[in-house]
Protein backbone atom coordinates (compact mmCIF):
# COMPACT_ATOMS: atom_id res chain seq x y z
CA UNK A 1 0.00 0.00 0.00
CA UNK A 2 1.20 3.32 -0.91
CA UNK A 3 1.83 5.92 1.68
CA UNK A 4 -0.85 8.20 -0.15
CA UNK A 5 -3.27 5.35 -0.09
CA UNK A 6 -2.38 4.27 3.75
CA UNK A 7 -2.67 8.36 4.65
CA UNK A 8 -6.56 7.91 3.21
CA UNK A 9 -7.42 4.90 4.73
CA UNK A 10 -6.33 6.48 8.17
CA UNK A 11 -8.32 9.36 7.62
CA UNK A 12 -11.41 7.35 6.68
CA UNK A 13 -11.24 5.11 9.98
CA UNK A 14 -10.31 8.20 12.06
CA UNK A 15 -13.00 10.79 10.84
CA UNK A 16 -16.61 11.60 12.04
CA UNK A 17 -19.96 10.48 10.65
CA UNK A 18 -20.11 13.43 9.48
CA UNK A 19 -16.61 13.81 8.10
CA UNK A 20 -16.83 10.61 6.16
CA UNK A 21 -20.06 11.68 4.86
CA UNK A 22 -18.46 14.77 3.42
CA UNK A 23 -15.77 12.77 2.07
CA UNK A 24 -18.35 10.30 0.52
CA UNK A 25 -19.82 13.72 -1.61
CA UNK A 26 -16.64 15.23 -2.30
CA UNK A 27 -15.44 12.15 -3.62
CA UNK A 28 -18.74 11.11 -5.68
CA UNK A 29 -18.20 14.57 -7.09
CA UNK A 30 -15.06 14.14 -8.12
CA UNK A 31 -15.93 10.97 -9.92
CA UNK A 32 -19.21 12.39 -11.94
CA UNK A 33 -16.67 15.46 -12.98
CA UNK A 34 -14.64 12.63 -14.51
CA UNK A 35 -17.30 11.15 -16.02
CA UNK A 36 -18.68 13.97 -17.88
CA UNK A 37 -14.64 14.79 -18.86
CA UNK A 38 -14.16 11.52 -20.26
CA UNK A 39 -17.47 11.31 -22.07
CA UNK A 40 -16.66 14.43 -23.66
CA UNK A 41 -13.27 13.09 -24.67
CA UNK A 42 -15.00 10.13 -25.91
CA UNK A 43 -12.97 8.13 -23.32
CA UNK A 44 -15.62 5.15 -22.99
CA UNK A 45 -13.54 3.20 -20.40
CA UNK A 46 -12.38 6.17 -18.02
CA UNK A 47 -15.60 6.90 -18.25
CA UNK A 48 -17.27 4.18 -16.97
CA UNK A 49 -14.69 3.72 -14.12
CA UNK A 50 -16.06 6.76 -12.96
CA UNK A 51 -19.80 5.98 -13.55
CA UNK A 52 -19.22 3.27 -11.56
CA UNK A 53 -17.67 4.14 -8.46
CA UNK A 54 -19.99 7.55 -8.13
CA UNK A 55 -22.88 4.97 -8.77
CA UNK A 56 -21.36 2.86 -6.01
CA UNK A 57 -20.94 5.75 -3.36
CA UNK A 58 -24.40 7.74 -4.55
CA UNK A 59 -26.27 3.76 -3.57
CA UNK A 60 -24.23 3.22 -0.45
CA UNK A 61 -25.62 6.98 0.78
CA UNK A 62 -29.31 5.99 0.16
CA UNK A 63 -28.70 2.80 1.86
CA UNK A 64 -27.22 4.40 4.87
CA UNK A 65 -30.62 6.21 5.38
CA UNK A 66 -31.74 6.16 8.93
CA UNK A 67 -35.45 6.68 8.23
CA UNK A 68 -36.83 5.84 11.81
CA UNK A 69 -34.51 9.16 12.77
CA UNK A 70 -34.30 10.94 9.41
CA UNK A 71 -37.92 10.80 8.58
CA UNK A 72 -39.25 12.64 6.12
CA UNK A 73 -35.94 14.11 5.44
CA UNK A 74 -34.39 10.57 4.62
CA UNK A 75 -37.17 9.73 2.62
CA UNK A 76 -36.48 13.05 0.42
CA UNK A 77 -33.02 12.13 0.10
CA UNK A 78 -33.83 8.60 -1.00
CA UNK A 79 -35.94 10.37 -3.92
CA UNK A 80 -32.94 12.60 -4.94
CA UNK A 81 -30.40 10.11 -4.78
CA UNK A 82 -32.77 7.65 -7.17
CA UNK A 83 -33.19 10.37 -9.56
CA UNK A 84 -28.92 10.92 -9.78
CA UNK A 85 -29.11 6.88 -10.09
CA UNK A 86 -31.22 7.33 -13.09
CA UNK A 87 -29.50 10.42 -14.75
CA UNK A 88 -26.13 8.83 -14.20
CA UNK A 89 -27.83 5.58 -15.84
CA UNK A 90 -28.90 7.30 -18.88
CA UNK A 91 -25.48 10.02 -19.29
CA UNK A 92 -23.85 6.37 -19.67
CA UNK A 93 -25.69 4.51 -21.78
CA UNK A 94 -26.26 7.50 -23.62
CA UNK A 95 -22.89 9.37 -23.50
CA UNK A 96 -24.92 12.86 -22.22
CA UNK A 97 -22.76 14.55 -20.21
CA UNK A 98 -25.09 16.69 -19.00
CA UNK A 99 -26.68 13.73 -17.28
CA UNK A 100 -23.46 13.51 -15.18
CA UNK A 101 -23.14 17.60 -14.80
CA UNK A 102 -27.24 17.25 -13.58
CA UNK A 103 -26.53 14.90 -10.88
CA UNK A 104 -22.88 16.25 -9.70
CA UNK A 105 -24.80 20.04 -9.07
CA UNK A 106 -27.41 18.71 -7.04
CA UNK A 107 -24.56 16.50 -5.20
CA UNK A 108 -23.02 20.11 -4.66
CA UNK A 109 -25.87 21.90 -3.37
CA UNK A 110 -26.62 18.62 -1.13
CA UNK A 111 -22.71 18.91 0.25
CA UNK A 112 -23.10 22.59 0.64
CA UNK A 113 -25.77 22.05 3.05
CA UNK A 114 -24.05 19.20 4.80
CA UNK A 115 -21.34 21.49 5.33
CA UNK A 116 -23.61 24.18 6.92
CA UNK A 117 -25.12 21.42 9.07
CA UNK A 118 -21.81 19.76 10.18
CA UNK A 119 -20.24 23.69 11.09
CA UNK A 120 -23.21 24.15 13.35
CA UNK A 121 -23.27 20.77 15.17
CA UNK A 122 -19.60 21.07 15.94
CA UNK A 123 -20.34 24.96 17.39
CA UNK A 124 -22.68 23.70 19.16
CA UNK A 125 -20.79 20.74 20.46
CA UNK A 126 -17.66 23.47 21.33
CA UNK A 127 -20.43 25.97 22.68
CA UNK A 128 -21.76 23.24 25.55
CA UNK A 129 -17.93 22.45 26.02
CA UNK A 130 -17.36 26.37 27.49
Amino acid sequence: MSKLNAYRQTAVTTASKEQVLIMLYEAAIKHLKRASESCQKKELAAKGVAVGKAHDIINELSNSLDFTVGGEIAKNLEQLYSFMIQEITQGNLNNDSLKFDQARKLLENLLEGWKGAVAQLQLEKHGKRA
